[in-house]
């Protein structure tokens, strides 16, 4: 039988890269656990009223990423939300969010992906409480007890576990992907496989035998050169 082996994900709701990776994280959760590392990338001293000095400085990152990934941003993004100068971009409460999915009902990647496409498709403030709770009800999951769970979540805690994991592994920013086989910590670059899911979970397999059918391959796979931003 294969050796379990865990994905931890590190990763932040409005970080493009993040957003740009989700299709391989689907991907991957098909074929073995993942983890999810809240890091808090707009969170506190860190978050930012949206201004046009900060539209200006994220579309040509969107833009490339959108490129390089296929990954859709709507128009409700960058004519909506990025000329939206009462919202803020704050980290912290879709991180709450997605904490609480995950300890009612193991789904705080699912609502990571659903946060994500409100964000830089719908245009939506993913920021505001009352967006969260919208969406979550949306994807079916219980008001009440998701309101309390979200009040109750220790946010701040888990994005400094978070950092301080991705600092001890080497990650140098969101995402930072890491595999855990038989206690041993790898960081993975995707940046090769982004837009390529398909290939991504293919080497996974190849390369750390993470299905039963998994078996010894000759054929090339990709070597991580780097991502960038």
């Amino acid at each position: 039988m294969p050796v379990q082996t865990t994905l931890h994900y590190v990763f932040d709701p409005l970080c493009g890269w993040c957003y740009g990776a989700e299709p391989l994280i689907s991907a991957a959760s098909g074929l073995l656990p993942v983890v999810i590392h809240g890091g808090g990338m707009m969170a506190g001293a860190n978050r930012q009223k949206v201004s046009a000095q900060l539209r200006d400085f994220v579309m040509p990152h969107d833009r490339r990423i959108a490129e390089y990934t296929g990954q859709p941003f709507g128009r409700n993004y960058f004519e909506g939300l990025l000329r939206d100068h009462d919202a803020v971009f704050d980290s912290q409460p879709p991180i709450a969010a997605i904490l609480a999915a995950e300890q009612l009902a193991g789904r705080g990647l699912e609502l990571l992906a659903r946060l994500q496409r409100a964000h830089y498709v719908e245009g939506r403030r993913i920021a505001d409480d009352a967006v969260l709770k919208a969406i979550a009800t949306e994807m079916g999951l219980p008001a009440q007890a998701f309101a309390s769970a979200l009040l109750e979540m220790d946010t701040q805690s888990h994005m400094r576990t978070s950092r301080a994991f991705m600092a001890s592994v080497g990650g140098q920013g969101y995402p930072t992907l890491v595999l855990e086989r038989e206690g041993r910590l790898q960081v993975i670059d995707i940046g090769p496989f982004l837009g390529k899911p398909d290939a991504f979970v293919q080497w996974l397999d190849r390369e750390f035998y993470l299905s039963a059918e998994a078996k010894v391959s000759n054929l090339p796979f990709c070597t991580p050169d780097g991502c960038g931003s």
